[in-house]
């Protein structure tokens, strides 16, 4: 077998931690912990490069949503850009881990990063609003793949005591990817044209693609499960129907609040209807027909799974609501061009990574995770409250650092959710309760941007319609909400109207980030704290650093986990 294409279910020669001393030439035989360092480098640098360029992508748009939306005269219609990209990542990325059985990790990485490609591709070609929405669709299918397959195969070629030290040097280009897309998008659409932000990465996933086709060889240890097997196991009639019942929401949320349709419009009930089937049919799936279900029956009764699920879930409102409209804020209100609209997420990309790393170095020092979530839990709330006090004549420092509580709380909030949740699982349904937990994340990330984009839309007809009136008023709210770079043209007196209506709007918006955050506080207190064990950190040089020496013993101990964690779909 020149490739793997196994399950971690058995041990074999890949974990007796062997230290490698073949050439690279030779390692299309040898375990994932068997290769040599510079092969595994060259691996960790293509999917960290496939992370970076997919983090990139969950932020990109905002800054870009103006110029598209101007381009096509649908700025109702804009937030299913966003909204396309993440239901696609929410209901598909789950499969990703039993496809890297059937695939192959290779194999199920380069479909990840060329589904992706593909799509990136496709919005760069796009030629109508529908035409970019089912593009970036295509284009989640692969980016949540790319996520989950980083993590499999980074578990893979990594011991337990190594495996979060190297996680964490690849949440370090997640982190920069998810900073980065605002400012990215926005420069590029100011200088070469909102097309240009996506073409400009196909050379780099090319070079993503090829690191991961011509390095990941390994094999995986266990003779595994016959193909047929593996895939009479997925899900798919939980996804179909997650799908279903999402993409419903979403439809009805656009035609109602969107659209301005009226209930009794078929538009909208028909949706709403087939939201309630597809719910009912989900449920049903995954309480009596899945094999493996992506939401597990049996930690729905469970407190810390579901409060951790439902804290997540919230958070996830919290941070897409703030990170989509505050750049809209400035654009619309300040009438700032999309590269300064962009900048002004950079302080919250730099306090998610600073967060991420305290919250890391205080459970290490101490132990607990209660008391820190409960003390800097609190700041996303106050950050919420701090962006519903912006005006056009508040001070820059209001202006630039008002959000950056935000991303500092929120990253310590998912840190510690994260080790509560392990903490107080036993180990037997660590990776389930993972991946319920993650669902429910993903959830709210594409139900909160949907229902952010219902209130700021029904927010600013409303605003409009009260502020405009004469015979043209409904062709001007029209114009007004459809295309945001018509705010630079309109006169003094009417363009006065427009901002101060989407001020108003983006004000809701932020409301509704600060009452995600509030709920999102008040579901952790029930939460207990767990003394967590004290491990000796390691003297020796990182891994990554050195011809890796795994230690037998500790590989053996940790083994049933890692079968756990890496055969988890």
């Amino acid at each position: 077998m020149t490739e793997e294409r196994r399950p971690l279910l058995q041990a074999t020669r890949g974990y007796d931690g062997v230290k490698d001393d073949e050439s690279d030439s030779s390692t299309q035989q040898n375990g994932p912990l068997d290769i040599s360092a510079a092969m595994r480098r060259r691996i960790l640098a293509g999917i960290w490069l496939a992370q970076f360029l997919s983090a990139l992508n969950l932020t990109l748009v905002p800054t870009m949503l103006p110029s598209i939306s101007s381009e096509f005269q649908k700025s109702n219609q804009a937030s299913w850009i966003g909204t396309a990209y993440l239901l696609a990542t929410c209901t598909f990325t789950p499969l990703y881990g039993r496809l890297s059985d059937v695939l192959g990790r290779r194999g199920a990485s380069l479909s990840a990063a060329s589904f992706a490609s593909i799509g990136i591709l496709s919005c760069g070609l796009s030629r109508s609003m529908e035409s970019l929405i089912a593009s970036r669709f295509f284009s989640g299918l692969g980016g949540g793949g790319i996520f989950t397959t980083a993590a499999i195969i980074t578990s893979d070629m990594y011991g337990m005591r190594s495996r979060g030290f190297i996680q964490s040097l690849g949440g370090i280009f997640y982190g920069l990817g998810m900073g980065l897309g605002g400012p990215f998008g926005g420069l590029m659409t100011d200088h070469f044209g909102w097309r240009s932000a996506f073409f400009i990465q196909l050379p780099f996933f090319g070079l993503a693609l090829a690191l991961i086709f011509t390095n990941l060889r390994y094999t995986t240890p266990g003779s595994g499960r016959n193909t047929t097997d593996i895939l009479k196991r997925i899900d798919y009639g939980g996804s179909i129907t997650l799908l279903g019942m999402v993409g419903s929401v979403l439809a009805f949320l656009s035609a109602r609040y969107h659209d301005g349709q009226e209930w009794c419009e078929p538009i909208v009930w028909i949706p709403c209807t087939l939201a309630c089937v597809f719910g009912l049919l989900f449920l049903c799936v995954e309480f009596f027909v899945a094999v493996e279900p992506i939401l597990p029956p049996l930690l729905i009764t469970e407190k810390v799974p579901v409060l951790v699920g439902c804290s997540n879930a919230l958070v996830a409102i919290c941070n897409l609501s703030v990170t989509y409209y505050f750049p809209v804020w400035f654009q619309t209100v300040m009438l700032s061009s999309a590269s300064t609209a962009g900048l002004h997420l950079l302080p919250n990309s730099v306090c998610i990574s600073t967060g991420s790393v305290f919250a890391g170095w205080v459970i290490r020092r101490t132990g607990r995770y209660k008391t820190m979530n409960m003390i800097f839990g609190c700041l996303p709330f106050l950050a919420a409250l701090m962006l519903t006090r912006l005006r056009e004549d508040s001070g820059p420092i209001l202006k630039w650092f008002c959000i950056m509580p935000l991303g500092f709380g929120n990253a310590i909030v998912l840190q510690t959710m994260y080790i509560a949740l392990v903490s107080n699982l036993p180990e037997s349904q660590l990776a389930v309760g993972t991946g319920f937990a993650q669902l429910l994340r993903g959830l709210g990330q594409v139900g909160g941007l949907a229902l952010a984009s219902a209130v700021f839309q029904s927010r600013l007809d409303s605003e409009l319609r009260h502020r405009i009136h004469g015979p043209q008023a409904d062709e001007l709210v029209h114009a007004i909400r459809h295309s945001v770079s018509l705010l630079q043209t309109l006169p003094p007196d009417l363009q006065r109207i427009a901002r101060d209506s989407y001020a108003a709007s983006l004000r809701s918006v932020f409301i509704l980030a600060a009452c995600a955050s509030l709920l999102a506080y008040i579901a952790r207190v029930p939460i207990p704290d767990k003394q967590l064990e004290d491990h000796q950190p390691s003297r020796t040089p990182p891994p990554e650093l050195e011809e890796d020496e795994v230690d037998q013993n500790t590989v053996r101990r940790d083994q049933d986990e890692a079968k756990s964690v890496l055969s988890r779909g």
